[in-house]
């Protein structure tokens, strides 16, 4: 392979890469916590969009059962969030773990 053909080749990845981290920042993941008592989406470039909490889980006397589960919600969307990311950059990488991207 002579080097217009690998600069050719490493401009369509580049391209490839930045149309898939649009992708990801335009895809939302969902999560919970108590059964969906609270809920939080996120976008896979890691942002919160939303955080949603039932009724039921609000108890004036009891806010640390409430903040717990927030963050639960929380971070199982941040954790299908970097899944979805890792699958979807893993595709045009072939796997290869290239530093700055995952």
């Amino acid at each position: 392979m002579n080097q217009a053909q690998l600069m050719a080749q490493v401009k369509k990845m580049q391209a490839e890469m930045t149309k898939a981290q649009e992708e990801l920042a335009n895809t939302v993941v969902t999560g919970s916590a108590a059964g969906g008592i609270v809920s939080v989406e996120a976008t896979c470039d890691q942002r919160v969009k939303s955080v949603r909490i039932a009724k039921e889980a609000v108890d004036p006397d009891d806010l640390e059962t409430l903040e717990d589960l927030v963050v639960v919600a929380i971070n199982d969307a941040l954790s299908k969030s970097t899944e979805a990311s890792q699958k979807r950059m893993s595709s045009l990488t072939g796997g290869m773990r290239i530093p700055g991207l995952m």
